[in-house]
């Protein structure tokens, strides 16, 4: 099998739009800017949304289900979460089509179906939900309410890349009311470090915990959370987001309760969320120019056996001891397959479950049968041993975890290395330029640097670190007094 991948130093971008089809991970649909998500793909996504779908509801929250459609005037009245995604809404206006009385087989849509009220599709879902939310909580005996939904949303971007920004893309997304200030700042916390303990635990990648700046914050937010992670380019990648609402949304929709006096409160609110931008940061953090490498915990098939043999009763062997193995292994909850094919050789099967990431894949011969041994590739490093048919199951086992640690440790070194102080602008332009990564320097705290330093640069501020040093310092760009760094970089 041809993998034909660029490599990445020639072109990151080109390699990773390639390794995304050639994987089969998703392609593009007949919808401009929308994808479709293959099986192997969306199995990837399948193990991150179980996972994630555990940690919420050991955290107590509830799944539920909102309608797509938001009426355009409920969309509209919290003004700066309506007027941070005005330029991203589909808006639907009539409700009904009818056949083309001019071409046959063409359909127009009816004049006389004009909707009364136009339809945002959803871009997020504050807005439908704090409706409900006005018939759900009458009291403190109510709260806290703590209510997860996983959907699509539509935000009609113009330039989009598989994964990382598409019109359409699935997610999870949380939206919480509580009694007092106190609660929801904590639930906003509580989810960023699940959000955190996911990405690094599960996907094997390291983030920075920050808040963002007033500028990148979520539109009609008080507080935005956030955890950061580093891709091989160099580039930034937001891998998930926890807003501290404020009372926001429940002044704007009218939610209130009746305090333990009987006294008539505003809720306090928060929503976060994490989408299939992830798959986009799990392929950039890991993968090389032999294809994807992941992280056994996200890998559809974590063992891969292929039997190699010239004849009919050297398979048959080999078939006997490949299901015995892969019958132990499942018993120890490792997903495995057994790669038998005849219209195929071992040559062709190596290559596609190398571009397919498979942690390890195992060759067994009939040397093998003969010593008692298999032999093991590992995907990671690319490296092979021949071990004892006996016991591998334990020995794979353990393997998973030195591998998932493996990939973890290799992505922060990279990442730890790749986070620079400057102190002066020129340094900020040429570091940006020639190493990349994140630049710790010394902001004024405006808006307006904040924004002169993106225009002129293109790096944002990607976070405030919650683990920030107090620093007496003075702004990379404007040279006025600062009490310490912030983290720049270009980001997707």
């Amino acid at each position: 099998m041809s993998k034909n991948l660029t490599k990445r130093e020639e072109d990151y971008s080109k390699w990773y739009n390639e390794l995304v089809v050639k994987a089969d991970l998703a392609e593009n649909s007949g919808v401009r800017g929308c994808m479709v998500i293959k099986p192997y793909g969306y199995a990837i996504w399948e193990k991150m949304q179980a996972e994630l779908d555990r940690m919420f509801k050991e955290t107590g929250h509830s799944n539920a289900y909102f309608p797509l459609f938001v009426p355009k005037s409920m969309f509209e009245a919290e003004e700066k979460n309506a007027e941070g995604f005005a330029k991203e809404c589909a808006v639907v206006t009539h409700y009904r089509l009818k056949a083309d009385e001019t071409q046959k087989g063409k359909l127009i849509v009816d004049p006389q179906a004009k909707l009364e009220e136009e339809l945002i599709v959803r871009p997020t879902s504050e807005a439908i939900i704090w409706s409900t939310y006005k018939n759900w909580i009458q009291s403190y005996r109510d709260l806290p309410l703590l209510i997860n939904q996983w959907a699509n949303v539509v935000r009609w971007e113009m330039r989009t890349r598989l994964f990382l920004r598409t019109a359409e893309f699935l997610w999870q997304e949380g939206h919480t009311a509580h009694a007092t200030r106190e609660e929801a700042i904590a639930e906003t916390e509580q989810m960023m470090q699940v959000y955190a303990d996911f990405v690094e635990n599960f996907m094997a990648i390291p983030v920075i915990k920050g808040v963002k700046t007033a500028n990148e914050r979520f539109a009609g937010a008080e507080e935005t959370y956030c955890i950061e992670a580093l891709m091989q380019d160099g580039k930034a990648l937001q891998a998930g987001t926890s807003h501290f609402l404020g009372q926001n949304f429940a002044q704007a929709f009218d939610v209130k309760f009746a305090n333990k006096e009987g006294k008539q409160e505003y809720v306090w609110g928060t929503s976060w969320g994490v989408s299939t931008r992830l798959m986009g940061a799990l392929v950039m953090t890991h993968s090389d120019d032999n294809g994807l490498v992941l992280p056994p915990n996200l890998a559809p098939i974590q063992v891969v056996i292929v039997p190699i043999y010239k004849s009919e009763e050297e398979l048959a062997a080999i078939s006997s001891v490949a299901h015995e193995i892969t019958a132990a292994l499942r018993k120890l909850r490792i997903s495995v397959k057994f790669d038998d094919r005849t219209t195929q050789k071992p040559g062709f099967k190596f290559a596609e479950w190398e571009l397919k990431g498979v942690p390890v894949r195992m060759a067994i011969g009939p040397k093998d049968l003969e010593q008692g041994t298999v032999e093991l590739a590992r995907r990671d490093t690319l490296t092979k041993e021949v071990v004892r048919r006996e016991g591998v199951e334990a020995y794979l086992v353990d393997l998973m975890e030195t591998i998932q640690q493996s990939l973890y440790q290799k992505a922060f070194s990279y990442r730890d290395s790749h986070i620079t102080k400057v102190d002066n602008f020129d340094e900020f332009k040429t570091i940006l330029e020639t190493k990349g990564g994140f630049l710790a320097a010394h902001w004024d705290g405006t808006p307006e640097t904040e924004e002169k330093i993106k225009e002129l640069t293109k790096a944002t501020i990607r976070c405030i670190p919650l683990d920030q040093e107090k620093e007496e310092g003075k702004c990379v760009f404007s040279g006025a007094p600062s009490s310490g760094r912030v983290l720049f970089a270009k980001a997707y």
